[in-house]
């Protein structure tokens, strides 16, 4: 019993580092929406290059300055001077999304603009291929039927201890992942401390074995990417292997999809989704997973579905969605490719253009990686355009733009204001999310046409961009 009790605890915990995760992602991106009006008012920044490995200042160090509007464009370049500092001045800045890059031995570091700060430090790293300095400490692997498919999404968590610091990376990949036969590979993203995903570019290696080249920095990681399957007769067996030894595997599933594996034990479900564990998997040891059974029938989300008065018009908008748990938030990239990311103006270009990089303290490859692979669209019926979507979305860009303007108009924030603002944002951007969210789910499940899809999401993103605009 008390051993039953302990394993709930512990999947909870990862859960709740999941979560967690999560809510830093939201929060660097909330810094991006931020730094439109409190960046650097007078269209200066500078700050000073660090070497995180050694403690010192970095001396000649290529800084670029990237303008996310557009597609990641260089807009200006320095080097660090002989204390390490460097300087910008453009019109741009405090105006749109931009961030720092900062060139360190082929190994780019990126740093976003700082909300209420003209200063902005930029830290490097030494980099080295010892991968011994990273561990992996959990995989998450989300099953989903989606019609004759089964779409399957993973995330590693990475830790980097290295002593000293030292930023783990290899232009030749050092982060390697194998998917089961048959499977076609879909997004791949990489994340370091800051918590802000960066779309990655593939390595083939063949026999589907891919790989990715990031600059793993000291501290939490990790990487996530999603592939899917035939689903014959609404069945599946998967032989998946990983070439890292994982701490721990937890496999998540709807109510409605039966999951057999040797080795993993139920450990309970966390809002209607059922999850199993399996501790201490060495590396290159190969598992089966048997899934079998059908995406659970739609059915209307609990809470936060708009603030429609009239309940049958409420019921209607979200009849066709499915709701996924609270808790579980932070894996609804694996049913939409990464779209719950995408109320994050930089992140919504990212997806739209083939990405160099990310926000964040992340680092790729010299050669720029792909950005996400265009899905082709599933045939669909024509589908009445729900209306009360847009308007929801519209109430809570609305609700985001009046908590956000006091960041706006403000030359200095304290952090107090920052912290005040940062909360009323995030529960608009929350609700937000979900109403972009439910958007391509309906488009996956067929029940909205493409040109009624294709005008939906134009009208959200135009309110995103009136949002980022202020």
């Amino acid at each position: 019993m008390r051993r039953r009790l302990q394993k709930r605890i512990d999947c909870g915990w990862d859960l709740r580092l999941l979560v967690s995760r999560a809510l830093l992602k939201a929060l660097a991106c909330l810094s991006v929406l931020l730094a439109l009006g409190s960046v650097a008012g007078a269209g200066t920044v500078s700050g000073v290059v660090h070497n995180g490995t050694d403690g010192k200042i970095a001396a000649g160090v290529d800084v670029i300055l990237i303008q996310l509007q557009g597609g990641m464009q260089p807009v200006a370049n320095t080097k660090s001077d002989a204390q390490g500092a460097y300087k910008f001045d453009f019109p741009a800045i405090g105006q749109q999304p931009m961030l720092l890059r900062a060139v360190y031995r082929g190994v780019m570091f990126h740093q976003p603009l700082t909300p209420g700060h003209d200063t902005v430090d930029v830290t490097v790293f030494e980099p080295s291929a010892d991968s011994k300095m990273v561990k992996m400490g959990s995989r998450v692997i989300v099953l989903q039927p989606n019609g004759s498919n089964l779409m399957v999404g993973e995330e590693y968590a990475l830790q980097n201890q290295s002593q000293p610091p030292q930023a783990y990376f290899s232009e030749k990949g050092d982060f390697t992942f194998e998917l089961p036969q048959s499977g076609q590979l879909g997004q791949v993203s990489s994340w370091g401390p800051s918590g802000m995903p960066v779309v990655q570019g593939t390595i083939d290696r063949g026999k589907g074995k891919y790989a990715i080249a990031y600059a793993f920095q000291p501290g939490d990681n990790g990487v996530r990417f999603s592939y899917q399957l035939p689903y014959p007769s609404n069945h599946a067996d998967l032989r998946l292997t990983s070439d890292y030894a994982v701490g721990r595997v937890m496999l998540v599933a709807p109510p409605t999809v039966q999951v057999n594996s040797a080795g993993f034990t139920p450990a309970g479900t966390e809002q209607g989704f059922n999850l199993y564990t399996r501790d201490s998997i060495p590396a290159g040891l190969p598992f089966d997973v048997s899934i079998s059974g059908t995406a659970p029938p739609p059915q209307a989300s609990q809470q936060g579905q708009g603030n429609d008065q009239d309940p049958e018009v409420n019921s209607r908008a979200t009849a066709t969605v499915q709701a996924l748990p609270n808790r579980l938030d932070s894996l609804r990239w694996v049913i939409i490719g990464g779209f719950a990311a995408l109320f994050a103006l930089g992140v919504l270009l990212l997806w739209r253009q083939p990405a160099q990089a990310g926000a964040g303290d992340g680092a790729v490859p010299p050669t720029p990686p792909q950005g996400p692979r265009k899905r082709k669209a599933p045939a669909v019926a024509p589908a009445p355009v729900q209306q009360t979507s847009v308007a929801s979305v519209a109430n809570a860009a609305r609700s985001v733009s009046m908590a956000a303007q006091p960041a706006r108009t403000a030359s200095a924030v304290s952090t107090a204001d920052v912290s005040s603002v940062e909360s009323e944002v995030q529960t608009g951007l929350d609700s937000l999310k979900d109403r972009l969210f439910r958007l391509e789910l309906r488009r996956q499940a067929g029940t909205i046409s493409e040109e009624d899809y294709a005008r939906e999401r134009a009208r959200t993103e135009q309110i995103l961009r009136e949002l980022v605009r202020g």
